[in-house]
């Protein structure tokens, strides 16, 4: 059973995690934290400092801007922490890093499966289409989405980037700038409005023909579902740094 201390409880992917877990047979949900409290069928902390629970793994859904006090916490307590929050700078990542030297860390910018799988597809298609094919990235969501592009799209971005012999310049938008498309670019295009939950397209486009990768999440469930499988998966691993190749490869 994999006890979850769970930040950022109150917010939308925290309701989200707390359901998925309620019906989760080999984990439960020992305590929260929000800065706004609140009630959610378990304690539930608006500081640190109080928390005092036996717990085997956290999972992080808050802000940025908590991450620090919350490493902090995890290091103290020798706890294992899933990372899922988005819009973290590069410090932040080194954060995540140097903390991977003390206690296990897992941290994706995306939790579905399916969306780590289309960045498998697209490295591959990108490594066999270099130099032919111009790529091209399009990222839709929710009209309370504040960081654009999405840390999904960067990181579908990096790893076609990691797939190339040479190493591209990434493009925001095009209305800036009136040239042609220089080969060695990724597009990168968001999209707000609306409900959209997240979609992702991943365009190849080449002399006569385009080939396109897509994902669509249809609800916020896929993500839930992501962060409590890798809870679970890291409350078993030794200090270290994970992401959703690692899960993956675990579950192959």
């Amino acid at each position: 059973m994999a006890k979850i201390i769970l930040s950022g409880c109150m917010g939308r992917m925290g309701k989200a995690i707390s359901a998925i877990v309620a019906e989760t047979e080999d984990a439960e949900i020992v305590c929260g934290f929000d800065i706004a409290g609140g009630d959610c069928g378990y304690p539930v902390y608006s500081d640190y400092a109080s928390v005092s629970v036996d717990a085997d793994v956290i999972i992080d859904f808050s802000h940025p801007a908590n991450l620090n006090k919350l490493l902090s916490f995890a290091k103290r307590n020798d706890l294992p922490i899933v990372v899922a929050t988005t819009g973290l700078t590069e410090d932040q990542k080194k954060e995540l890093s140097d903390a991977s030297k003390i206690i296990p860390v897992f941290f994706s910018a995306n939790m579905s499966l399916g969306i780590n799988l289309l960045i498998r597809l697209a490295k591959q298609a990108a490594k066999i289409l270099e130099g032919s094919f111009d790529i091209e990235i399009i990222e839709k969501h929710h009209n309370k989405k504040i960081d654009a592009p999405s840390g999904t799209a960067l990181a579908i971005a990096d790893g076609i980037a990691e797939s190339l012999s040479n190493k591209p310049e990434y493009v925001y938008e095009r209305h800036s700038v009136r040239k042609p498309r220089e080969k060695q670019e990724i597009g990168l295009h968001a999209v707000r409005g609306g409900t959209i939950v997240g979609e992702h397209e991943v365009l190849f486009a080449g002399p006569d023909e385009v080939i396109s990768l897509s994902h669509s999440a249809q609800s916020r469930d896929v993500f839930a579902q992501g962060a409590v499988r890798a809870a679970k998966f890291l409350s078993k691993k030794s200090v270290g740094f994970y992401s959703m190749d690692d899960l993956f490869s675990d579950l192959v």
